[in-house]
């Protein structure tokens, strides 16, 4: 077997079941945690309402915060879309896609792909630089950002390597692509990442639980 047969075969599969099993059992964990129960009188009928303002809100920065987050916001938000394009409108991606589960869509030229995959790492780059280089993030930063960020970027770095042919033979570089895809499979579930699941239900939980009791936020 080689090492394209293997990251294609077991440890695709491998690292597909523990994503999809990791991610489970880290919601069910969640709906489980014991909440107290809410003997209080709402205030507010609209709960959904409070939950969707939150949502939208919580996209944008508070006024007397824009100016000085604006950078990284910018950063974050190039990042966050870029990699959206790359993993969901890059056609081979689509058709790995639509192999696992049957379901397929339009894509795009690959070198709008490509373009976003150099903003991506773009964005993270400047990302960390600013982790790096102001006291307040640099004190509250964790292994487990530092290694989240090179989980993410490998993907991506690797992706343009065998795109362009750069850095060994196709087949290797394709290889090594696929097991740090794999990489994040594994890696996702049980790191911040998983804040990809659980952002637009914890603000919605957020903006009900205030709307209830009469606060908007």
């Amino acid at each position: 077997m080689t090492l394209l047969d293997f990251a294609r075969g077991p440890a695709l599969q491998w690292s597909l079941v523990i994503l999809v099993a990791g991610t489970f059992l880290r919601v069910l964990g969640t709906l489980w945690l014991r909440h107290s129960k809410d003997l209080s009188k709402s205030k507010n009928d609209s709960t959904a309402g409070g939950a969707m303002r939150t949502i939208w809100n919580r996209m944008w920065p508070r006024p007397q915060f824009a100016q000085r987050i604006s950078f990284q916001l910018l950063m974050a938000y190039i990042m966050h879309i870029g990699l959206f394009v790359v993993v969901f409108l890059y056609a081979p991606h689509i058709t790995l896609i639509k192999d696992m589960t049957g379901l397929s869509w339009g894509g795009l030229p690959s070198g709008i792909i490509m373009f976003a995959g150099a903003a991506t790492i773009a964005a993270m780059v400047a990302l960390l630089i600013r982790r790096l280089t102001t006291p307040a993030l640099k004190m509250i930063s964790t292994f487990g950002d530092y290694s989240s960020w090179v989980v993410t970027l490998l993907p991506v770095l690797t992706g343009l390597m065998a795109y362009a042919h750069i850095g060994g033979r196709y087949e290797t570089i394709l290889a090594i692509h696929l097991l740090t895809v794999e990489l994040l499979f594994v890696w996702f579930p049980f790191s911040k990442l998983i804040h990809a699941i659980f952002v637009i239900p914890s603000r919605a939980h957020l903006g009900a639980f205030y709307a209830r009791r009469g606060v908007k936020i």
